[in-house]
């Protein structure tokens, strides 16, 4: 019967060979992260999928106010007179924004944009509240939902209505703000990899895919299980476009009126998309470690025979105080909670019955590999830490080898269309620069461009579209 059970549950899901999206879809709705809602677009975050953005967010938070950010929070509503003051925003927006024109039975003065972004509430607001130098930089986050309205959606990775955090700032000099739009990728570059077991790849967007009203975007990239990319988060430098919308200047040290230097920053329930299309596999989820809701599950075996139910009670009270442990103590078959804890990526389970009573020995199972160890009670505590670090670091390793065998070169269009074709992957090859090309690769391709790199390589000396001179080795890929 335990058997039937597991079977049953495991081929509830898709498997991702057979249809990506369908897997995809089927681990968001079984390992009950979120669901859907009479809205279109918008999803319901279940307990398990709130707890893991929970988690998300408290090591993003903890590091924004080490490096001095201080949270606010701006009101949902933007009149439109604001959202037209930086045209190039507002234009970037427009086929996006959801709009409310009553208020009860009355229509509105002035049309009031639901926020797809905050620019321009922290741009006038920066405006109100800086006067001189001394009052400078700002530093400020806000954790919030936003709405676009988009086409086509799916949970997690585009929706009409999300969760992320936008940080703003302003600084007195171009310097100070590049460098702050800097050091907010890295801070996002290393959640990824220490938290999410992700790796990324950092660099530029091109000028075609940067944000509305930015001089430039900068962004980390990742590559998913089905060789698709995903902008994984993004950091902006606005130099002084804003602020001369907005008319944001201080006095500095000589007595002089000076614009201020902008910057923007966010990520989004889009991440726990990427940790799905990162780390799952065909029986389900597969968390790291760091943003598990929880870390170890207990199943007892035997549950009904003297003593099992009591050590396993002991077990989890003394795990709970190094991690966050459940123990599965319902009536229903060690297969089935097997599978269903599997199902929902739960880094390590410990089984304990009778004979593992007997021996002062417990069993733990690993959800990345699937290897069972067996571990004496007494060193319990350390040894699940030790074993939770090498899962984050075998799945971070995983992941890395997986993007690097994903990582192709071209130095021709047909190479290039190739490439995209039969090995869905990055595509990393020279580019001169020019829009037309990048158009014309899109247009021809369905791969766009993912970032100029930091890390920048010659891979040939010719634009892998024209063939004249190149300037920039570029990754590109199909994207979601």
């Amino acid at each position: 019967m335990a058997k039937e059970n597991e079977k049953k549950l495991v081929e509830a899901i898709t498997s991702m060979d057979e249809d990506f999206a369908k897997w995809y879809t089927d681990i968001v709705k079984k390992a009950e992260l979120a669901d859907y809602s009479s809205v279109k677009g918008c999803m319901i975050l279940r307990p398990y999928g709130y707890a893991i953005w929970e988690n998300i967010q408290k090591d993003l938070d903890a590091r924004f106010k080490e490096t001095g950010h201080e949270n606010v929070y701006m009101p949902l509503f933007i009149p439109e007179s604001l959202l037209k003051k930086e045209a190039e925003h507002v234009e970037g927006f427009a086929p996006e924004v959801a709009w409310v024109t009553h208020g009860g039975s009355e229509p509105l003065a002035e049309r009031l944009c639901v926020r797809p972004t905050s620019e321009t509430l922290f741009c006038e607001h920066f405006s109100k509240i800086v006067q001189s130098y001394k009052d400078l930089p700002k530093l400020y986050n806000q954790w919030c939902s936003v709405v676009r309205w988009e086409k086509t959606t799916r949970p997690f990775l585009r929706t009409t209505e999300f969760l992320w955090q936008e940080g703003h700032t302003i600084h007195a000099t171009a310097e100070e703000a590049m460098a702050e739009t800097i050091q907010m990728l890295n801070i996002y570059a290393k959640h990824c990899e220490e938290v999410l077991a992700i790796p990324v790849i950092k660099g530029r967007k091109t000028d075609k895919e940067k944000f509305a009203g930015a001089q430039a975007t900068f962004t980390i990239e990742s590559l998913m299980h089905d060789g698709k990319a995903l902008q994984t988060g993004t950091s902006h430098y606005f130099g002084d476009n804003f602020a001369k919308a907005f008319n944001i200047r201080y006095l500095d040290k000589n007595g002089q009126l000076q614009y201020v230097h902008q910057t923007s920053w966010g990520v989004t329930t889009r991440l726990i998309g990427a940790v799905i299309m990162v780390h799952g596999d065909n029986n389900g989820l597969k968390l790291p470690p760091k943003i598990a809701p929880i870390q170890v599950i207990i199943v007892p075996i035997a549950q009904h025979k003297e003593g099992v139910l009591e050590k396993a009670n002991e077990l989890k009270n003394r795990l709970s105080k190094v991690v966050r442990v459940k123990l599965d103590d319902s009536d229903k078959m060690p297969g089935w909670k097997f599978a269903e804890y599997e199902m929902k990526g739960v880094p390590l389970r410990l089984e304990v019955g009778p004979k593992d009573i007997e021996k002062n020995q417990v069993v733990l199972a690993r959800r990345d590999t699937m290897e069972k160890i067996v571990v004496a009670m007494d060193n319990l505590e350390q040894e699940v830490l030790k074993l939770l670090d090498d899962i984050h670091a075998n799945m971070l390793e995983m992941a890395r080898r997986h993007r690097d065998e994903r990582t192709y070169v071209a130095t021709n269009l047909e190479e290039f269309k190739y490439i995209v074709e039969n090995k869905p992957g990055f595509i990393k090859a020279m580019w001169c620069g020019d829009r037309a090309c990048e158009d014309k690769i899109k247009e021809e391709t369905g791969a766009t461009s993912r970032c100029i790199p930091f890390d920048q390589e010659t891979l040939s000396d010719k634009c892998v579209c024209c063939g004249k001179p190149a300037k920039h080795m570029v990754y590109w890929g199909r994207a979601y």
